[in-house]
């Protein structure tokens, strides 16, 4: 029988951990990050939110000592880069130093491949991260009693959990808010805005959008067009009046998340995206 796998969601101030398997039963909790730990996705004391995550996965009854982890965007840069079918590892590593910024801080990491290339061609996933983040996450993982065993994008994760193949997801649980041009289930944009709930929060959303349609057209995917629609994830649901008005300023469907594939329906799935896309990562 498979191991149950455990996912960390360490991509904003509040952690939240999923154990089991897709389609079996599974186990979750949530809790705040202790004051100061935290700034948004970034890590800043590792040594307390270690301990906080110690204290979650005992209260949760988590028995799974290996994670995967969710971190946030804002930690990293990332692209889908098309190559010609002949293209080494060789010639897309020196492509990924060469177009995405490589600082002294920062570490380059490629993603398998990803649908959407041309026949005569090769997508890749590739992302540049902050260097000095991934070892906080790791620390802090490990202080938890734990054992890191991969690192992934939240975008990636949301992606992987979509229902929809292609679409805009705009993330209102995220402090900013939080949008992701997905593409074939393969993040293309993001962008992070702060939404003004207590004004015209549909005006709010589509002045976010802007620029990632505006990028969207520069990005290469085949599968987004004009019928993708987007899909908000907030909790309680968006009411009815914003979605119409959006629906009314962008000209696409307003969706709410759709559960994922093969989830324990005890698990409360628009909180648990994020560690739900974790669950279902085929590696790792």
């Amino acid at each position: 029988m498979p191991a149950s796998r455990l996912a960390v969601d360490m991509s904003s101030e509040t952690l939240r951990v999923v154990e089991g398997l897709p389609g079996g039963p599974m186990r979750c909790g949530e809790a705040g990050a202790p004051p100061g730990s935290m700034q948004g996705s970034r890590v800043l004391d590792p040594a307390a939110l270690g301990q906080a995550l110690r204290q979650l996965v005992a209260r949760s009854e988590i028995m799974t000592s290996r994670a995967v982890v969710a971190a946030g965007d804002a930690v990293a840069s990332f692209r889908v880069m098309s190559f010609p079918r002949s293209a080494t590892d060789a010639d897309i590593d020196a492509a990924v130093r060469n177009q995405l910024d490589l600082g002294t801080s920062k570490m380059a990491r490629r993603h398998l491949e990803v649908p959407g290339a041309a026949p005569e061609e090769r997508a890749v996933f590739a992302a540049v991260w902050d260097r000095a983040q991934v070892v906080a996450i790791a620390e802090s993982i490990r202080l938890a009693g734990l054992e890191p065993a991969a690192v992934d994008l939240k975008s990636l994760c949301v992606a992987r959990a979509l229902t929809r193949d292609s679409c805009i997801f705009v993330d209102l649980m995220s402090a900013p808010a939080e949008v992701v041009l997905i593409d074939q289930h393969v993040p293309r944009v993001w962008h992070a805005f702060n939404a003004e709930t207590d004004r015209d929060l549909a005006r709010s959303i589509f002045d976010a959008l802007r620029p990632v349609l505006g990028l969207s057209r520069r990005s290469g995917g085949a599968g987004f067009g004009p019928s993708s629609p987007i899909v908000v994830r907030a909790d309680p649901p968006l009411v009815s009046g914003v979605a119409t008005r959006l629906e009314e300023l962008t000209g696409r469907g307003v969706l709410a998340v759709d559960p994922p594939p093969r989830v324990d329906p005890a698990v409360r799935y628009v909180p648990y995206l994020t560690c739900l896309g974790l669950i279902l990562r085929r590696s790792g």
